[in-house]
Formats: structure tokens, sequence, C-alpha cells
């Protein structure tokens, strides 16, 4: 399917799995309960549509912009966002296995109560996120715009902070392991030596 509008559809619980939509428009479309192992969106939109406790593994959804969209309890499993932006969307409980997510817009989302482990964000832009108590562990967050966010009792474990400047980042609480905290004392300007003998 290519460059038509789907508007004001339930498709609650159906399997995508294997379709391919390019330049489509969907509006207020019920995706509940959806699975789509392996289907590609590429430059679409999707507005005020539901995406509760829907399943995606091997899914593509490169360049999509989702605006006011429901992501609650939905699994993303090896998938490609690449490029794609978030908007006033619920992400609240959504869990993200690996995959890619580079470039990905995820300005001032509400991820406190999501989970995501292992996925490739690179220059994502998560510019005020909350995302205070979050699971983002071994997330590749290199070159991520992360000002303003509230990452305070976050597992940030096994995570690429490189991008982080501690200084612009609420991070209270937040877990990290040993390497990190080098890369995080090195960002104040500290350095990290031997102990002092005598």
């Amino acid at each position: 399917m290519s460059g038509t509008e789907v508007r004001d559809e339930d498709r609650y619980g159906e399997d995508l799995s294997g379709s391919e939509h390019t330049g489509v428009t969907f509006s207020r479309v019920d995706l509940s309960e959806t699975t789509d192992d392996g289907a590609v969106f590429t430059d679409c939109v999707f507005r005020d549509c539901r995406f509760t406790l829907s399943r995606h593994a091997d899914a593509a959804f490169v360049n999509c912009t989702f605006t006011g969209c429901s992501f609650a309890q939905a699994v993303f499993t090896d998938c490609k966002l690449v490029g794609s932006s978030f908007d006033r969307c619920n992400v609240d409980l959504m869990t993200v296995e690996g995959g890619d997510w580079s470039f990905v817009v995820l300005r001032r989302a509400h991820l406190s109560r999501a989970t995501l482990t292992g996925a490739r964000m690179r220059e994502a832009d998560l510019t005020e996120v909350r995302a205070a108590g979050a699971v983002l562990r071994h997330l590749d967050l290199s070159g991520a715009l992360l000002t303003g966010a509230d990452l305070s009792g976050a597992d940030l474990r096994g995570s690429d902070l490189t991008a982080l400047d501690p200084r612009e980042v609420e991070l209270a609480g937040a877990q990290v392991d040993a390497a990190q905290a080098v890369v995080l004392v090195t960002a104040l300007g500290l350095q990290v030596g031997p102990e002092a003998t005598g």
C-alpha cells in the first residue's frame, strides 16, 4: 500500500506481518494487540492511533511520524525505527528490545515506566525526556541529545553515556557501572588517578 489514507478503521488484533506501506497516513486507527513481524512502514504518518499491547518483531518504521498515539504496553523486538519521530505520544510501559532507533525524536517523552534495552539510539533526540526510574540498559546513546533529561533513579548500566553532560541532566539516584562513572567524572572535568599513598 502506498500514498493513501486509512481513517477511523478498527484493526484490533490483526496480523500485519509481511505487509509494506509507503507514504500512507493512518488517522484514528485502532492497531491494539496487532502483530507485524517483518512489516515495513516507510515515510508513513500515524495520527491518534492506538498501538496498545501491540507486538512488533523485526518490523521497520523508517522516517515515520507518530502524533498523539498510544503505545501503552507495546513491545518492539529487533525493530528499525531510524529517523522516526514521536510527538505527544503515550509510551508508558513501552518495551524496546534491541533494534535500531538511531536519529529517533522522542523529545519530552514520558519514559518513566518504559524499558529500553540493547537498542542502537545513536544521535537520538532525547531532549527533556522524563525518564525517572526507567530501565535504559545497554543502549548505544553516542551522539544523543540529552539536555534537560530527567534520568533520576533510572537504570543506565551498560549504556554509552559519552554524549551526556552530567551538568545538564538530572541523575540523582541513577544506577551506573564503574566504567560509566569514570565517563561522568571525566565529563565534569575531574581526573581519575590511582590512590595516593604515604
